[in-house]
């Protein structure tokens, strides 16, 4: 008899555990293609692009300019005196240093645009999704990273970068 009662309660509860779970809908969104794929994103990665590599320019030409002074330094150390060398090695090393720091908050200031650019995204994907989940009954949204498989009706990526390009056609980088 109290096994007979433990059977019906277990039953009882996988019944009931399984019907609400049944009624859940889970959907997948691929929150890095939206980044990447959307007008927004592909302007501010443009854009940002476009920065890096006028400055790696820029910075190839200030590289190439200093080792031709230094070579010439170095071509000039038997005419120099000792002290005019010393003066002339201390300027060229103050502009190598000025160049590295320069170089630095370039790539540190590209870096900074780029973590606020993503983040002006995230916050605006946010309310989107939120409209998404409440319109649709949606449960859990999962990014696809971390699924390991599933039916493609469930995505949602198409639906949101959609909603994304209307709000928010481009995005201002300061």
């Amino acid at each position: 008899m109290k096994y007979l009662v433990k059977f019906f309660v277990v039953t009882f509860f996988v019944f009931t555990s399984t019907h609400s779970f049944a009624e859940q809908l889970v959907v997948v969104l691929d929150l890095k293609y939206v980044l990447n794929n959307s007008k927004a994103g592909k302007g501010a990665q443009e854009y940002l692009k476009k920065t890096f590599n006028d400055n790696a320019k820029k910075f190839t030409n200030m590289e190439k300019e200093l080792k031709k002074e230094e070579n010439d330094l170095l071509a000039k150390k038997t005419i120099l005196s000792k002290e005019e060398y010393a003066k002339k090695s201390d300027a060229l090393r103050k502009k190598v240093i000025d160049y590295q720091s320069a170089r630095r908050a370039s790539l540190d200031k590209i870096a900074t645009q780029r973590a606020k650019s993503r983040e002006k995204l995230m916050k605006r994907i946010e309310p989107i999704l939120d409209t998404y989940i409440k319109e649709n009954q949606v449960s859990i949204v999962i990014d696809k990273k971390n699924m390991l498989g599933g039916l493609n009706k469930y995505d949602i990526t198409q639906i949101i970068i959609e909603k994304l390009n209307k709000e928010l056609p481009s995005i201002k980088i300061e």
